[in-house]
């Protein structure tokens, strides 16, 4: 279970790190250990196990930029997101287009058919509206890849990518550019221009100069705010939970030296606790996905019908 390797490697961590009886263990270690990206994927359980150490590549400079293309734990279960993905949906496309052509479809077929068209009919054509079909594969394409990434974070040994701000940021970047793209497409240049200097109709030409120096800025604004509040909401419910998961943990080495009684008091009320914050997690990763998907949609929607 996740649970059973978490807590392992918290202890690995605590009494690596801890400093001893007196000091207590060093919780705070624990917690960045386990939250934080970094260059290594460990695979130990009651202390035993291997650590692979991920490859370091030397630094691309261009100009004044300086890249670091070496993979981290994070990057590799963003891949493996990814593979995932591609490991259930083309052949279930390819069993679609073959098998299924001429028959309902059964199985896991069948289940991904009926999500698909759900999010293609009360998420893209709903929020959409007018062409909204062909936004359908990239918003199917967010849901599952940000859902897979945030169960990998709950399977033994992995972590959740999507507890990375970084990642999270490239994800509402993307949405961004396709946003704003779709918009563009959607009006015309001047009827997106429209979209951010903006002034109501009727007004002399005084007023409208005064509306525009105001609403502008403003405009401006709301279009950054909303990649900007994709990438927070996601990043702070997977990064609360996991911390939340943690804290409880720590609370069996903080009381550890308490005696036997309160000390296996407090490690069964923490496992309780925990238990039931994993199941929390698992609805909040399926949540937060569809979230993601659905104000995709939803801003979509608005900068094409901006009027």
């Amino acid at each position: 279970m996740k649970l059973t390797a978490v807590l392992q490697g918290a202890a690995h961590a605590a009494q690596e790190h801890g400093g001893g009886a007196e000091n207590g263990p060093d919780l705070q270690y624990m917690l960045m250990h386990h939250l934080l990206d970094g260059a290594e994927l460990e695979f130990q359980l009651l202390g035993f196990g291997p650590v692979i150490h991920l490859p370091h590549f030397d630094p691309i400079h261009i100009g004044p930029l300086t890249l670091d293309l070496s993979p981290t734990k994070h990057v590799v279960f963003l891949f493996l997101a990814a593979l995932v993905c591609l490991a259930i949906f083309v052949p279930i496309g390819r069993a679609m287009k073959n098998k299924f052509s001429n028959r309902a479809p059964t199985g896991l077929a069948n289940a991904m058919e009926a999500m698909v068209l759900y999010f293609r009919d009360e998420v893209v054509r709903r929020n959409i509206s007018h062409g909204a079909d062909s936004y359908t594969g990239y918003i199917l394409t967010l849901f599952f890849f940000i859902l897979f990434m945030n169960l990998l974070g709950l399977v033994p040994f992995g972590s959740t990518a999507t507890g990375n701000f970084m990642v999270t940021g490239a994800l509402a970047l993307v949405t961004f550019v396709v946003t704003e793209i779709s918009g563009m497409r959607a009006l015309g240049f001047a009827g997106y221009m429209g979209t951010i200097f903006y002034a109501p109709k009727g007004m002399n030409p005084i007023g409208t100069a005064i509306m525009l120096v105001i609403l502008t800025p403003v405009e401006f604004l709301g279009k950054l705010t909303k990649p900007f509040a994709l990438m927070i909401r996601l990043f702070a419910n997977m990064m609360a939970g996991h911390t939340l998961v943690l804290s409880l943990l720590g609370l069996i080495f903080i009381f550890a030296s308490g005696g036997a009684i309160v000390a296996g008091g407090v490690t069964l009320a923490s496992i309780a606790m925990v238990s039931g914050i994993m199941i929390l997690e698992l609805f909040v990763a399926f949540l937060q996905a569809y979230i993601f998907a659905l104000l995709t949609a939803v801003f979509i929607g608005q900068i094409q019908h901006a009027h």
